[in-house]
């Protein structure tokens, strides 16, 4: 069965870059545009994961960690941010909001896809 990874993220080129690295390792992607699309499209789906930047309107990335732990759909589901902050006191927070990880942009396509393939199994 094919895993279905959600990535948010408001900037196009990185939903681009994150959608093509996973894509092309044989994962579907859904792409959301803020943490409230992603919070509507991660319980209206069956997500295995989600990639979610930090800094982005309407909902940022641990405003929609805490809301989408609130869902029962979440159970289970890592969640990594992908961000250019490396602020140790925000990752605290993203921790303690139900975060599984965190990598800084930019990334590597490997790198991205190691981490995904550990929390998913895939």
């Amino acid at each position: 069965m094919t895993k279905t990874i959600l990535t948010i993220d408001d900037s196009a080129s990185i939903r681009q870059m994150v959608s093509m690295t996973l894509t092309s390792a044989g994962l579907d992607v859904i792409e959301a545009v803020n943490g409230q699309d992603g919070y509507d499209k991660a319980t209206a789906n069956t997500v295995h994961a989600v990639i979610t930047d930090l800094n982005m309107p309407v909902l940022n990335g641990i405003e929609f960690i805490r809301k989408y732990r609130q869902h029962p759909s979440s159970k289970g589901i890592p969640i990594i941010l992908l961000t250019t902050e490396s602020d140790e006191e925000l990752k605290r927070q993203a921790k303690e909001a139900g975060a599984t990880g965190w990598i800084v942009k930019p990334f590597k396509q490997d790198q991205l896809l190691a981490v995904i393939k550990k929390v998913t199994g895939a």
